[in-house]
């Protein structure tokens, strides 16, 4: 292990994914369940886009304002909001845009009852589809974000759907960069603290609760390489616009992404007793890449493990031993290495003359 924290921040929780390959690059409290505020309205945008490229929705296609949702998060109420009137309608585009620029949950309430026909409905669906996507530490009760019992993500899992939204829908994500948004004359601006603090910042989500403290996803660009962090429980938005940007110059400049091993690599040579070939090659039966912390990179160690020599008759693929690999901050990795080729069994007369040899 590092002998000390290499991130050192304030953040209750924290975690850094290589934006590239969604190689997780740095964990703290990474895969605990945590109050996620308004971060978690991702999964709600994730599902919009997913129907939208499927061709079941449309931009210009509109729902309708519900009591629901202009009570719970409209005008009156102490979150952020869109302003959205009661029974009014409003686009697709208009409530994406509500949604994501300026975090309105009276839109994102109008979004998950047009698509689901109520909150309680998109919050199971979520949860389904969010296990679907590998985010195993995500339960929903609504899209919002307000606290709730059950409402719970990871920072892992928020890192995830950040990821696959960048990924999956590179058409949409320009949404999440724009610095303002206007809707019935009101002007209202893009929270994220990395848009203004950082170059090649493009996004993502901010989200504050006083029961979970400031939080935010965010994304950037530097040299074709891109990175993903999430921190949550900061103490103050000031906090958060001083720890969000030095977080992600960190991701950059002290954290890579490194392939260990590929499979079918070589990763050793094995003694074969009573073979028609003295040795043979050991290769890994898959690749491994891991997440790690600059310093430790000097200190990765492998070794193969098996029992020597080897017994012929072996058959090419057969699992021989395994190839442990060790970095600081990181479990080991246990991989399977197989034998790279057959080799027979010696005849007789091979086995006599090995004999006189003393072999």
């Amino acid at each position: 292990m590092l002998a000390t924290d290499p991130l050192n921040t304030s953040a209750t929780y924290a975690f850094i994914m290589d934006g590239d390959g969604g190689i997780p690059l740095y964990s703290k409290r990474g895969d605990e369940p945590m109050i996620p505020a308004s971060m978690s309205k991702l999964m709600l945008y994730y599902m919009v886009f997913e129907r939208i490229k499927a061709g079941r929705l449309t931009m210009t296609d509109e729902f309708t304002v519900s009591e629901h949702a202009w009570r719970t998060g409209g005008a009156g109420t102490d979150g952020s909001t869109m302003f959205l009137p009661l029974n009014s309608k409003a686009s697709i585009q208009d409530l994406l845009k509500g949604a994501i620029i300026i975090s309105g949950n009276d839109a994102c309430i109008v979004l998950a009852e047009g698509l689901f026909g109520s909150e309680e409905a998109y919050a199971r669906a979520a949860t389904a589809r969010a296990k679907e996507l590998g985010m195993m530490n995500s339960t929903f009760a609504n899209s919002t974000g307000l606290d709730a019992p059950g409402h719970r993500m990871s920072a892992h899992d928020i890192a995830i759907i950040a990821f696959r939204i960048i990924k999956d829908f590179p058409e949409y994500y320009p949404m999440f960069r724009e610095p303002e948004f206007t809707f019935n004359k009101t002007r209202q601006y893009n929270r994220n603290p990395l848009l203004r603090e950082l170059d090649g910042a493009d996004g993502v989500k901010t989200g504050h609760l006083s029961v979970s403290g400031y939080g935010l996803v965010g994304s950037a660009i530097r040299e074709g390489k891109r990175r993903v962090i999430v921190l949550n429980g900061l103490g103050s938005e000031t906090e958060r616009k001083k720890e969000g940007p030095r977080v992600m110059r960190s991701a950059f400049l002290d954290f890579t992404a490194s392939t260990l091993v590929n499979k079918g690599a070589e990763v050793a040579v094995a003694d074969v007793w009573m073979g028609e070939q003295e040795k043979v090659s050991l290769i890994a039966t898959e690749s491994y890449a891991t997440g790690l912390h600059m310093d430790a990179v000097p200190k990765i160690k492998g070794s193969v493990v098996y029992k020597s020599p080897l017994m012929a008759p072996i058959k090419e693929g057969d699992i021989v031993g395994n190839l442990i690999i060790s970095a600081p901050g990181t479990p080991d990795k246990k991989i399977p290495v197989a034998a790279g080729k057959a080799v027979n069994e010696m005849g007789l007369l091979g086995k006599a003359i090995a004999g006189l040899k003393g072999e």
